[in-house]
């Protein structure tokens, strides 16, 4: 009897980052990919293809397809730039400087509250537009410029809107625990106290929001403080996230991994007792090389422990204006590699699935196997070291959301 499929892949290379699969890469050379109702049915060597009626087919011309790219931590939506304090820390100001002066998130959370919602829209795009044009199918984006619960909201509704006018998936990260609003000065807890009992509550109410994140730092808010948002928002059944270790050592690792947190993002500062609580919660690594260049730290989070740990390790633009104004997943991957000692197979999986894990997706998307949205990125390359290595003019040739064409250049179908 003869299958139906809407959508055949043939003659093509599929790097699945399916981790079941031998090989870095997954890799199931000459393969073939059926695609119905948005979802991978089929993938296998071609030889082995059954019998399958195509309502359409491509040949892949001997190239390789990859999950959709994924990026996990994000800070697409916001208001005005921050130029001027990127010339003051090669100046010599530290990031930490400029903030404590009234620059940075502060700086932002200005323009952001002064920008109408239109606004962020139209500013948001060309962000957003760049990452899918390197084959990102699925992102977060983060609020946390409001610190009020207006513009908190605005943010996060701004982000939905883009994801009802783009063939792309967000997920949203309500960050209203990002920096003390200059109105809170001197009176963190009570801030805290609004956050937990005004802003995430309406977040939630309006299902705003997928996830909550918090920065964890000396120029932010304690362990104790973070630790009241957590209990928050397990209340709401919210999962959460954690800007953790970025800038010092705090705790906020081993406070993440004890509440089963998404993710841990930056890390540079952990300890091996962190890396051990991350491997038992299953807690993962959200790498940021991008914002690690930008402020020219030095201090590099333990990739080699986290390896040998089991821990899995994501990467991300952390796209945001102040410590990384950089819309590239791909250079991110090249930042890995070069700056943290990642293999090019694992940068893929960094924002494949491992990012996907990070968002609470890996049952959807994030590798290329039965069962999984058809999130795929076909690429004119003869390996998928390429991807990490090469960066700029190596370009996909076809990108698939949920199975439908949505960018590349043309490649041959019938």
């Amino acid at each position: 009897m003869t299958e139906r499929c809407d959508l055949l892949i043939t003659n093509v290379h599929a790097a699945t980052m399916d981790p079941s699969i031998a090989g870095a890469y997954g890799a199931v050379e000459d393969a073939a990919v059926a695609v119905t109702g948005g979802k991978i049915v089929w993938l296998g060597p071609r030889r082995e293809l059954p019998d399958c009626a195509a309502d359409k087919t491509l040949d892949g011309e001997g190239q390789w397809l990859t999950p959709g790219l994924i990026d996990c931590h994000t800070h697409l939506v916001y208001g005005g730039h921050r130029a001027s304090e990127f010339a003051r820390r090669l100046g010599g100001e530290s990031y930490e400087e400029v903030a404590r002066s009234g620059g940075g998130i502060l700086s932002t959370v200005r323009a952001t509250r002064a920008a109408s919602a239109e606004q962020l829209y139209r500013a948001a795009e060309p962000r957003l537009q760049a990452l899918m044009s390197e084959g990102v199918t699925t992102l977060e984006v983060k609020s946390g410029y409001g610190l009020d619960l207006d513009t908190e909201l605005k943010q996060l509704r701004t982000a939905r809107r883009l994801a009802q006018h783009y063939p792309v998936e967000i997920t949203t990260t309500c960050l209203a625990a990002h920096a003390l609003p200059p109105e809170y000065d001197g009176r963190p807890d009570e801030y805290i106290d609004l956050v937990c009992e005004q802003i995430l509550p309406a977040v939630a109410k309006e299902q705003l929001a997928d996830a909550v994140d918090m920065f964890c730092e000396s120029i932010a808010f304690s362990v104790e403080q973070c630790q009241r948002v957590i209990d928050c928002a397990k209340k709401l059944d919210l999962p959460v996230k954690v800007h953790a270790e970025q800038l010092a050592r705090t705790g906020a690792t081993a406070m993440a991994a004890r509440a089963s947190a998404l993710s841990v993002d930056h890390i540079e500062y952990i300890t091996d007792a962190d890396v051990a609580a991350m491997a038992e919660s299953g807690t993962v690594a959200v790498l940021l090389p991008g914002a690690f260049y930008t402020l020219r730290e030095t201090q590099m989070p333990p990739v080699e422990k986290l390896r040998a740990s089991g821990v899995s390790m994501a990467l991300s633009t952390d796209l945001n204006p102040g410590s990384c104004p950089i819309a590239s997943l791909r250079l991110m991957m090249n930042m890995g590699c070069n700056l943290f000692g990642l293999t090019p197979a694992e940068a893929l999986a960094g924002v494949t699935r491992s990012a996907a894990r990070a968002l609470g997706l890996c049952c959807s998307r994030g590798a290329l196997r039965p069962g999984l949205r058809a999130d795929m990125v076909l690429w004119p390359m003869e390996t998928p070291d390429q991807l990490a290595y090469e960066v700029g003019a190596l370009k996909p040739a076809q990108i698939f959301f949920a199975g439908k064409t949505v960018g590349g250049r043309d490649v041959t179908a019938g």
